[in-house]
């Protein structure tokens, strides 16, 4: 039989510290996680852009959409689509997207309890 990966939820915040639009990393079980909250929804994904490591918390939020702060690339917090890779043109994007093909940032479930925000590590 194989090991089975158990998941927990884990405290990575509290309501008070979020308005509409915030943003900030946290560290959870040592992984670097954005946490932000649009309207009355939070949403929790990797810090760190799958594109070349950008801070996404340093990025410009707008909506559900957070666009990394180094080279534009940009995702949905909801479910980390990738929107756009970069925002080079020409050979530059091309030559990129066959260096390191377009990915989707991970994302993790979010559950809050009373006016703490857990993740699911």
């Amino acid at each position: 039989m194989g090991k089975t990966m158990t998941s927990t939820f884990v405290k990575a915040g509290n309501t008070a510290e979020f308005s509409d639009g915030a943003k900030k990393k946290v560290m959870v079980n040592g992984k670097e996680i954005m946490l932000a909250r649009v309207g009355n929804n939070y949403y929790a994904l990797d810090n760190r852009c799958p594109h070349m490591g950008g801070d996404l918390s340093m990025g410009k939020l707008e909506g559900t959409v957070i666009t990394c702060p180094r080279h534009g690339s940009q995702f949905d917090i909801r479910d980390g689509k990738n929107l756009r890779w970069t925002n080079w043109t020409g050979a530059v994007k091309a030559i990129s997207q066959i260096v390191k093909s377009p990915r989707p940032a991970k994302t993790y479930r979010i559950k809050v309890e009373g006016s703490d925000i857990l993740v699911e590590v």
